[in-house]
C-alpha cells in the first residue's frame, strides 16, 4: 500500500482500510477466492451503523474518529459487530480490502445514480484503488457471479423453501437357531425398511415432521417375520412380543393393534409420523402430535440406540421404560403432547401424555376390534417424563418414571414374551396399571471407548384387582467410537432381558408354560463400518441365554448382516 493511500483518512481510501475488516462476506488472511467457490462468513453478524457514537471502542479524540463520522453521514456503509464495535486494529488482508472497496464502488454508484453529491477527491481516490486492485476486484466479481449462478441452480431444483427431506434404508439378512427343544429353525430372511422424513418450519424455530414408512416384515397378529414367533411358539406372544426381535424390526409387524386391522406390512407406505414442535420461550418449546414415538419426545442416553447404525437387538438399544405402552413401536402408535424444558444447558426436563385410541370415540372391547380402549382419555394411556442431567461433558444421566394404564394384560414393550400376560395366568382381557421407573448412563471417559448402562423396575397391578407383578431388567455395555477407522463404532453389551421377579394376589410367578423358570441373559458385539457418509454395513451377533427366562429352552442365536442407506 503505498502513502498516498495511507494519506487519505477522510475519503474512500480510510473507509476500504477500515470497513473492509468486518465485512460478513470477506474470507480470512489467506483465503484465495478463485480457488475456492465458498464465501467463508464471519462467525458473528454484523449491523449497519447510522451513527458513530454507537460504536464502543471509537473514542471522540482518535485519530480516525472524526473520518469514521464524514464516512457514516456521508456513505452510510460502516457495519459494525453486534456488541456495538468496531475493531479498527484487526489486520487487513489484501482479498478483504478488494472485498470492501467493492462495497464501497457499489454504494458510489448507487449514490450517483440517485444524484447524490459526491466528492470529487473521493471518486478520484475510488479511481487509483480500482487501478491498483484490478485483479483481486475481477476475481471477487468472477466468485460472486458463480456463486449467483449457483444460487439460482438451488432455488430453481429445490425441493422446497420450507422443508427437508431427509431418508434411511434398511436392507438386513438375518438367521436364527436354538429357542423350544420342540421348535424349528426359522428361515434365512431378508427383510427391508424404508423411511422418509418431510421437516418442515414456517418461522425458523418450529419443526412439522412427517415421516412415511415402508417394510416388508410379515402381516398378522403373530407378527410374522418376527423369529420369537418361530423359535418360542409356547413362550413367545401373539404380539410379537420376544427376546429375540431385532431394533429395526417394528413392534406390531404387519398389523395395526388399535383396531387389530392389517396394516403397513409387504411394502405398503404408510404415515408414521406426525409430530409440530414449537418454541414458547427461550427455555420452553411445546408439542403436539397425532402420530409420534417416547423416543421422538425423550433424549435416549443410549449410544446404541440407532436402529440403522447402532445394536441390532430391540434389548441393547433403550432402557424398556421408555418402550412401556407401544412407546417405541415403530409405527407411530400414540396421540401425545407435552414439553420441554431447558432451564441451563446441564438440565433438561420433559414430560408428555399419550393415548394409545385417541382417533376411536367408541370403546367396544376386544372382540369388538378396539383392545387397546378408545378417545384420548378413557383408552389405554401412558404418563411419562424423563430428567436429563449433564453436570460434565463426558456423562449423560436420564432418569424415567412414567404411569400406564393397559386395556389389556401387557406391558407392551415388545422385547420379552412376558410382556403379554404380565400378569402370569391371568386372562388377556385383564386390565393392568403400570408404574415404571428407571435410568439410564453414558460415561464418555475415553476418546475411544465409552461406558453405558440402564436399569428399569416396573410395578404392575391388576386394575380394581389384588394380582400384581414385579419385573426386572438392567444392560451394561461399551461403545467405541471411531472403532478402527474414523466414523465406524462398535459395541459390546450384556444384561438381562425383562424378567418377573415377584407376583402377588392371583397373579402366577411361574406361568404353566414355564418349564424351568431362570434367569435370561444377553450378550450382543456388532460393528458399524461406515463405506462413505451415506453407506455404512453393520455385521452382529446375540446370544440368549435362558431365553424367555425358561431353562429348558435351549441357548439361542441370532445374527444380522445389516446395511443402512441414509440421505
Amino acid at each position: 500500500m503505498n502513502k498516498y493511500h495511507l494519506a487519505s483518512i477522510n475519503g474512500v481510501a480510510l473507509l476500504c482500510l477500515l470497513a473492509g475488516s468486518f465485512l460478513p462476506t470477506v474470507g480470512r488472511a489467506n483465503a484465495n477466492p478463485v480457488e475456492d467457490d465458498t464465501l467463508v462468513s464471519e462467525p458473528e453478524p454484523m449491523e449497519q451503523v447510522t451513527s458513530v457514537e454507537e460504536l464502543r471502542d471509537v473514542s471522540p479524540d482518535a485519530w480516525a474518529y472524526e473520518a469514521l463520522q464524514s464516512l457514516v453521514e456521508r456513505y452510510g456503509c460502516i457495519v459494525g459487530y453486534p456488541d456495538q464495535t468496531y475493531r479498527g486494529n484487526r489486520a487487513l488482508s489484501r482479498w478483504e480490502f478488494a472485498a470492501g472497496l467493492n462495497a464501497c464502488m457499489n454504494t458510489m454508484e448507487r449514490l450517483i445514480q440517485e444524484n447524490v453529491a459526491v466528492l470529487k477527491e473521493d471518486v478520484d481516490t475510488l479511481k487509483r484503488l480500482m487501478q491498483e486492485f484490478e485483479a483481486e476486484l475481477a476475481a471477487l466479481g468472477g466468485r460472486v457471479d458463480n456463486l449467483e449462478g449457483r444460487v439460482s441452480f438451488l432455488e430453481d431444483h429445490q425441493f422446497s423453501t420450507t422443508t427437508k427431506l431427509s431418508g434411511e434404508v434398511i436392507f438386513s439378512v438375518a438367521g436364527a437357531t436354538g429357542g423350544e427343544p420342540d421348535s424349528d429353525d426359522p428361515q434365512i430372511t431378508f427383510n427391508n425398511r424404508v423411511r422418509l422424513n418431510l421437516t418442515t418450519s414456517f418461522t425458523g424455530e418450529d419443526a412439522l415432521i412427517t415421516g412415511l414408512q415402508s417394510y416388508n416384515f410379515g402381516s398378522g397378529l403373530g407378527g410374522g417375520s418376527s423369529f420369537g414367533e418361530i423359535l418360542f411358539p409356547n413362550d413367545g406372544s401373539i404380539l410379537s412380543d420376544s427376546m429375540a426381535k431385532l431394533n429395526y424390526e417394528p413392534q406390531f409387524p404387519g398389523f395395526n393393534p388399535q383396531n387389530l386391522e392389517a396394516n403397513c406390512g409387504n411394502n405398503d407406505i404408510c404415515l408414521y409420523k406426525l409430530l409440530y414442535l414449537f418454541p414458547v420461550t427461550d427455555n420452553l418449546s411445546l408439542f403436539i402430535a397425532p402420530m409420534v414415538e417416547t423416543t421422538d419426545a425423550f433424549p435416549t442416553i443410549i449410544p446404541f440406540a440407532s436402529e440403522g447404525q447402532g445394536a441390532i437387538s430391540r434389548f441393547a438399544a433403550l432402557n424398556p421404560v421408555l418402550r412401556v405402552s407401544g412407546g417405541t413401536s415403530g409405527t407411530g402408535l400414540a396421540s401425545a403432547g407435552g414439553f420441554i424444558f431447558t432451564p441451563i444447558p446441564e438440565i433438561d426436563i420433559r414430560a408428555l401424555y399419550a393415548s394409545v385410541n385417541a382417533a376411536i370415540p367408541e370403546n367396544e372391547g376386544f372382540l369388538g376390534g378396539t383392545p387397546l380402549g378408545a378417545g384420548l382419555f378413557n383408552g389405554s394411556f401412558v404418563a411419562a417424563t424423563q430428567l436429563t442431567l449433564k453436570p460434565t461433558e463426558t456423562l449423560d444421566i436420564g432418569l424415567n418414571y412414567a404411569y400406564s394404564y393397559h386395556q389389556l394384560n401387557i406391558l407392551a414393550t415388545g422385547t420379552t414374551g412376558v410382556s403379554t400376560g404380565v400378569l402370569g395366568d391371568l386372562p388377556l382381557t385383564t386390565p393392568v396399571n403400570i408404574n415404571s421407573v428407571g435410568a439410564s448412563v453414558t460415561w464418555r471417559f475415553s476418546d475411544i471407548v465409552h461406558f453405558t448402562s440402564y436399569g428399569a423396575y416396573f410395578f404392575v397391578k391388576e386394575a380394581g384387582g389384588d394380582a400384581s407383578t414385579r419385573l426386572l431388567s438392567w444392560m451394561t455395555g461399551f461403545y467405541f467410537p471411531d472403532a478402527f477407522a474414523q466414523g465406524n463404532s462398535a459395541g459390546l453389551i450384556f444384561g438381562q432381558p425383562l424378567y418377573r421377579v415377584d407376583s402377588g394376589g392371583e397373579a402366577a410367578l411361574i406361568p404353566e408354560n414355564v418349564g424351568d423358570r431362570t434367569n435370561p441373559y444377553h450378550l450382543e458385539a456388532y460393528y458399524n463400518f461406515k463405506l462413505n457418509d451415506n453407506i455404512s454395513i453393520t455385521p452382529g451377533a446375540f446370544v440368549l441365554f435362558n431365553p424367555e427366562g425358561d431353562g429348558d429352552n435351549d441357548t439361542t442365536g441370532v445374527f444380522v448382516l445389516r446395511t443402512t442407506y441414509t440421505f
